[in-house]
């Protein structure tokens, strides 16, 4: 058996050919592999399968590159990773931060790259990303001439591969705050402690399908740093946002001034908390945005998750007026549309509401859904009316 090479299972090898990247632990019938490695993989009977990567710690211990016998080289990633933003200036309109690669979609699995303006964040999610992080970080500055470059490592799901988490800089500085313009509004982002790389860059074209529908008093709750209720607020009178942290509520205050926003407020707070004292005094809206944490994250978690979602949307649903728009979205990879749709169906009925479905949206374009991978699609968002 030649090094660097895996013989995985019919099991597995039936799961490469239906298009899924990952083949688990269970289905390696014989490995001789360096950890982090790139592997020719074979199945039983020595047919040959593709090239990937390689994990001798995490239950995905193989994650396909590609189907054919071709070398994995730096020529090979750079081809990758050019693809990647060439599709990126395409479907990106309207921001200086943006991911460029995004793992398994963009058949760069267990990588992610952000770009944020002249500053990237690098994220190596795996053995094999992370032994080859100084040949992502060549190209990146091959290809895009960057002032800097951060490596965002603190996920835990590095810890299933047997990895530190961490936080440095790779290549160059990286300022404290860096400003990012989104749809005409401008953001500050603090990549090495901000959320994710620095934000969510997967709600911003949510954040400017909000605007369309939203007038009068808008209530944006887990508002973070302000996405969506700064996207809204020119079309309002007046918007309120509410978020427990009080980091995020700082970094939202600081996102207003930047952008003159005098009509939106924010609040420290629990989201469950504050929605059911607007909705016990009396207090009613045109417009409600919901966009929590995950609360599936993982199987055995979804019966709590359901009844997480539905509190929130009955709540959301009570307190707008005839006529008002709930924009209401689901960050929980195991909540799929479906049961996702079944709750805000089940709670629009415990509110006595006639609720229509205005749009049905997922994650920004930067972040595209591989068709044979249901774990790359995750963000759930719904734009509803009720009559």
């Amino acid at each position: 058996m030649a090094q660097n090479s895996v013989v995985i299972s019919p099991r597995g090898s039936e799961r490469l050919r239906s298009g899924h990247l990952w083949v688990y632990r269970s289905d390696i019938r014989k490995a001789q592999a360096e950890p982090g490695s790139v592997v020719r993989l074979t199945d039983e009977r020595s047919r040959f399968l593709g090239h990937a990567f390689y994990s001798d710690k995490s239950q995905i211990a193989i994650r396909s590159l590609t189907r054919e016998d071709v070398p994995v080289d730096h020529a090979f990633f750079t081809e990758r990773i050019r693809k990647a933003a060439a599709y990126r200036k395409i479907v990106v309109e309207n921001t200086d931060a943006y991911r460029m690669v995004y793992g398994e979609s963009d058949h760069l699995p267990s990588l992610i790259i952000d770009r944020y303006g002249d500053y990237f964040v690098l994220q190596t999610l795996s053995q094999s990303t992370e032994r080859h992080k100084s040949i992502f970080v060549e190209i990146i500055l091959e290809l895009f001439s960057p002032k800097g470059i951060l490596e965002r490592n603190d996920p835990k799901v590095r810890l299933l591969e047997g990895l530190d988490q961490k936080v440095s800089v790779l290549y160059g500085e990286i300022p404290p705050e860096i400003l990012a313009n989104e749809n005409g509004v401008a953001f500050a982002h603090d990549l090495a402690n901000g959320q994710k790389t620095g934000s969510f860059l997967d709600q911003r074209e949510n954040h400017w399908a909000a605007r369309r529908y939203a007038s009068g008093d808008v209530l944006d709750c887990f508002g973070y740093k302000g996405g969506f209720a700064l996207t809204v607020a020119e079309r309002c009178g007046h918007v309120e946002a509410i978020d427990m942290a009080p980091a995020a509520i700082a970094a939202a205050k600081r996102n207003k001034e930047l952008n003159s926003r005098p009509n939106v407020t924010f609040r420290e707070g629990n989201s469950f908390d504050i929605l059911k004292e607007y909705d016990d005094v009396g207090r009613r809206f045109d417009m409600v945005v919901l966009d929590p944490p995950a609360f599936a994250k993982n199987r055995d978690s979804i019966p709590a998750a359901q009844r997480g979602y539905k509190e929130i949307n009955l709540r959301a649903l009570k307190i707008l007026r005839p006529g008002g728009y709930l924009l209401t979205c689901s960050c929980s990879y195991h909540v799929t549309e479906p049961l996702f749709l079944q709750i805000l169906a089940e709670a629009a009925n415990d509110a006595r509401r006639t609720v229509v479905i205005a749009e049905r949206r997922t994650q920004a374009q930067d972040h595209p859904i591989l068709l044979t991978m249901p774990e790359t699609h995750y963000l759930k968002c719904f734009i509803v009316r009720v009559l």
